[in-house]
């Protein structure tokens, strides 16, 4: 084909699918990194991810019908939205993170990038139909473009997860696509170069963008390392994004930090309070501790505690996440924490989740320890449901014991007492017409104020029988009678059980905490 006669049809149509192609993986990337961004920095996937969705698929439903306001020039139109989004969309991890971290002004600029990017994708669909349908009859264009769009978003949506989150990360992930459009935009250039106009302008403005991004892609860390050093107090010395979460561990003189999504998960100058109260009442009061599960706590300061007793044979710990389970065993710093816990040869580590691993297993246990989030979303809600529970008490001896941690009976009291009302529905195991018989207590942790706790069994025995065997920091016998006394302003309230269908925990959670901090 010589330049003087233009593109064939054939190499036009192959352009303009591609095209589609990329589009739609790079939509639906940018719709991830949004959503994805906002579950970091402000938790509650479920609902960010549904206003993200949402809110992008409406800005799509724009760009479609302002595309009936495009006349001439269309290949020109497609160029240059094509650079605009690989602009836009490019840096757009990179304007949340500054939004969040530097201005204080999240929201705003998340729908800004949103209703902008959603409305540029939605232009450029009807805009590729319209300029294929000089090469091909309109409902094989429909059809073409529809398939591809729909594969590039099944791509996208593998892709994200399992590859380009964990070895890019959200910054170099934002950008590399934003690559990807100017790309496009710098192909359509070479080859319409004859039918457009100023190519060389688009050329240069091509140019520039690819600049810009590889300029942001090279510093993409360094950017990013600057915005969490605004986010957290101390020096960042460890920062990794998995799959699952972004995982944070900072170090201030005294103290050492771990934040996963920006919520504090532990402090080193406290940290003991709150994992003795919650080991040690279980492990004290039962009869058995050969066989102890871990559900939760990849930090492995729970197991740390556990490890203390002679009698443990073997510890199983259920954490989803390896990147946690991976730093905390390899990390020097964090493992003298956790007195190198999670190399003991007595422990066990198991990266799933924790009702799959329960669904997968026969044994049972002598003690269960549970160290997960807060129920602050669905997916962590059927973790404390009564069915969940019900699959736990299967695993446990006949004079086994479970504890877990139960949010604060302070900033979320109903969360607290429903999820012993959950409990307490239910069944035993061993008797019928039995249900667990619940013990609640509390403890004091100062980077969290009064946190709250919940011994759980078929058969729990009197609190008063706890004897202290171990060292403890926090712990005597006199701290210990105190624990399981509630003053009337956190006093047990009448609440719902939690189930799979209702999920009335993270209702209950985030209406306690909105009530100390909205």
């Amino acid at each position: 084909m010589s330049s003087a006669t233009g593109p064939s049809p054939r190499h036009t149509n192959a352009l303009l699918l591609t095209s589609t192609f990329v589009i739609a993986v790079c939509g639906l990337v940018y719709e991830l990194l949004a959503g994805t961004i906002s579950s970091y920095l402000l938790g509650d996937s479920v609902y960010q991810f549904s206003i993200v969705i949402g809110l992008f698929m409406a800005a799509m439903g724009l760009g479609s019908y302002a595309s009936r306001y495009v006349g001439e020039r269309l290949l020109e139109v497609f160029i240059v939205v094509q650079l605009f989004i690989g602009l836009v969309g490019g840096t757009s991890a990179l304007v949340l993170f500054h939004a969040f971290s530097v201005l204080d002004n999240y929201s705003a600029f998340l729908l800004l990038e949103l209703v902008v990017i959603g409305a540029a994708v939605g232009l450029e669909i009807p805009i590729v139909i319209r300029i294929l349908q000089n090469y091909q009859v309109l409902k094989v264009n429909v059809s073409n473009v529809l398939t591809v769009d729909y594969l590039g978003a099944l791509f996208a949506s593998l892709l994200f997860p399992l590859v380009l989150v964990p070895q890019l990360g959200l910054i170099q992930t934002s950008v590399l696509f934003g690559l990807f459009n100017a790309t496009v935009a710098g192909m359509a250039i070479w080859i319409f170069r004859v039918e457009i106009l100023k190519p060389r302008i688009l050329t240069v403005c091509c140019a520039a963008c690819v600049v810009v991004l590889v300029g942001a892609f090279v510093q993409a860390n360094r950017l990013l390392g600057y915005f969490e050093s605004r986010l957290f107090a101390g020096e960042v010395i460890s920062a990794t994004t998995s799959p699952y979460q972004r995982i944070v561990v900072t170090r201030n003189t005294q103290t050492v930090n771990l934040f996963i999504n920006g919520a504090l998960q532990f402090s080193s100058i406290d940290e003991y309070r709150y994992h003795e109260s919650l080991v040690h009442p279980v492990m004290s009061l039962s009869r058995r501790r050969h066989q102890v599960l871990v559900l939760g706590g990849g930090d492995g300061l729970a197991v740390r505690e556990v490890l203390k007793y002679p009698e443990v044979e073997q510890v199983t710990l259920v954490d989803l996440d390896p990147a946690i389970t991976n730093l905390f065993q390899r990390n020097p710093l964090l493992k003298k924490i956790n007195a190198d816990s999670l190399n003991d040869p007595r422990v066990a580590i198991v990266n799933d989740d924790a009702w799959r691993y329960l669904e997968a297993t026969d044994r049972r246990f002598d003690v269960v320890v549970i160290d997960l989030p807060d129920p602050h979303n669905l997916s962590l809600s059927k973790l404390y449901s009564k069915s969940f529970y019900t699959l736990l008490a299967q695993h446990l001896n006949a004079d086994g014991l479970l504890v877990t941690q139960a949010t604060s009976p302070v900033f979320a009291l109903e969360a607290f007492w429903s999820i012993a009302t959950t409990l307490r529905a239910v069944p035993s195991p061993f008797q019928t017409n039995e249900f667990l018989q619940v013990r609640p207590y509390h403890a004091y942790i100062p980077s969290f104020g009064e946190w709250g706790f919940i011994l759980a069994a078929p058969h729990l025995p009197a609190w008063d029988q706890i004897e202290l065997s171990v060292p403890t920091r926090f712990l005597d016998s006199n701290t210990l009678q105190s624990m399981h006394g509630f003053p009337r302003d956190i006093a047990e309230t009448e609440t719902q059980v939690n189930t799979i269908h209702t999920h009335v925990l993270p209702k209950y959670y985030e209406q306690g905490w909105a009530r100390w901090y909205e």
